[in-house]
């Protein structure tokens, strides 16, 4: 592959990102490329990214991984991860990658997992540009999806209670209210060790309010015709399943829905032969290199 870093203006930021290009005779009209988002407060270099890189190295595609705003290397104010924001973040990587004489622009997909599937749903939804989308652990309604994360009536008021306090807090003294990761997205301890050690660890409680905001269900259906494949455990300790079931059910046609039962939510963060081979098989039918 050859490797090289950039970077691109989203809104006026600098967004820094990893292309890698097969190496090669270019094929008429260039390669297909697929962007590889990352998730939920976190950066190019974390394992849910590089791993799918180098799957989709390996069977032929470019890829392109970026630093949303706020994130990693890239601009903009730290932490502040607002989903729409990231959408437009995702939308102008699009335009770049267009812009390269290497890429076929028509044939440029968008891959995430977590936070980044539900990115990749909605961009998919509103921008016809995207050829493909494929959604590792998504979910599709914000609100629906933390109910599920903070079970009980206990734990979903405390939720609530934090969102409220946050607004309160933004109107009297101007400034946000800073909330622990683990608070807005409940992690396992036995799984946090997936969470890339340079990821935020907290956020303005406006990221929590706009995650309960994010409707990817609403625009699911505008994917259709073109190809969407929904991976998901089947049970998943982190974002529920049932949020890419309701996807498949908002969904148009080609789509498809994998549930895995012999994985938990960072499911190709590593080496895993029946995921990878679901998701090879399915590129080289509806996406192929």
């Amino acid at each position: 592959m050859a490797n090289e870093n950039v970077s691109f203006v989203s809104d006026g930021l600098r967004i820094s990102g990893f292309l890698s290009i097969p190496v090669g005779a270019k094929p008429a009209g260039g390669f297909p490329a697929i962007m590889v988002l990352h998730g939920f407060g976190s950066n190019k270099a974390s394992n849910s990214v590089t791993r799918p890189c180098e799957i989709l190295n390996g069977l032929g595609y470019a890829t392109l991984a970026f630093d949303m705003r706020g994130c990693g290397e890239s601009e903009g104010e730290r932490g502040r991860i607002i989903c729409l924001e990231q959408v437009s973040d995702t939308r102008n990587a699009l335009t770049y990658l267009q812009s390269r004489s290497e890429i076929d622009p028509r044939r440029v997909g968008c891959m995430g997992t977590s936070f980044g599937a539900a990115v990749t749903i909605y961009t998919a939804g509103v921008d016809e540009r995207v050829a493909a989308a494929i959604s590792v652990g998504g979910w599709g309604d914000g609100e629906k999806k933390f109910r599920g994360q903070h079970p009980g009536p206990e734990a979903w008021a405390k939720f609530n209670d934090m969102l409220a306090e946050g607004k309160r807090h933004k109107e009297a003294t101007g400034k946000s209210l800073m909330v622990s990761r683990w608070d807005i997205v409940p992690v396992p301890p036995h799984l946090r060790g997936h969470v890339n050690p340079t990821s935020h660890l907290t956020f303005p409680h406006e990221t929590a309010q706009s995650m309960f905001d994010f409707r990817a269900n609403e625009v699911v259906g505008k994917i259709a015709p073109r190809p969407l494949l929904l991976m998901h455990p089947a049970v998943d300790s982190v974002t529920p399943t049932q949020q890419s079931i309701d996807l498949f059910g908002h969904a148009g046609q080609p789509t498809e829905l994998h549930l895995f039962s012999d994985a938990d939510h960072f499911l190709l963060a590593e080496e895993s032969k029946r995921e990878l081979r679901v998701l090879s098989d399915w590129l080289a039918r509806y996406f192929p290199a």
